[in-house]
């Protein structure tokens, strides 16, 4: 199952909008994100760089944080840690991001993620995440 961005993202999010980033589960404490790698997205040795790979992982972390909660708007990582095991991938490859949900209080997460290159683990990462249950959070944001 595909769904687009607005359905996980109501108020949008243009940063994985131009990144380009898909969803293709989201529910039961879990996500899976997936990403065509961009030339734009390679490092000085042509693999992509760690940080698409750390994006894409947290992305998928943060929607399994609020898949369980039916009241949850969105989600803020708090911590998070990556291993890289191996280069993510070359321009033109897909790389996929699953997230799981393992624990979770009244308003915090903890979620780890794995990321693949068909069938090559490339990297996991670990972290934790607030539940935000307000949409308007970012008025308060702005104010502080």
């Amino acid at each position: 199952m595909n769904l687009a961005l607005t359905d996980v993202f109501p108020q949008g999010n243009p940063y994985l909008q131009e990144l380009g980033v898909e969803v293709l589960e989201y529910g039961d404490d879990r996500a899976v994100m997936a990403l065509r790698l961009k030339p734009e997205f390679m490092n000085s040795w042509q693999v992509a760089q760690g940080g698409i790979s750390m994006t894409l992982m947290d992305v998928a972390m943060g929607l399994s944080a609020r898949a369980g909660v039916p009241d949850a708007k969105s989600s803020a990582t708090v911590e998070m840690s990556s291993s890289f095991l191996q280069p993510a991938g070359h321009a033109g490859e897909t790389i996929v991001a699953r997230g799981h949900t393992y624990h979770r209080s009244t308003t915090m997460c903890f979620c780890q993620a794995e990321l693949w290159n068909g069938d090559k683990l490339v990297a996991k990462a670990m972290g934790t995440f607030k539940l935000i249950r307000r949409l308007d959070i970012s008025r308060k944001l702005d104010h502080e």
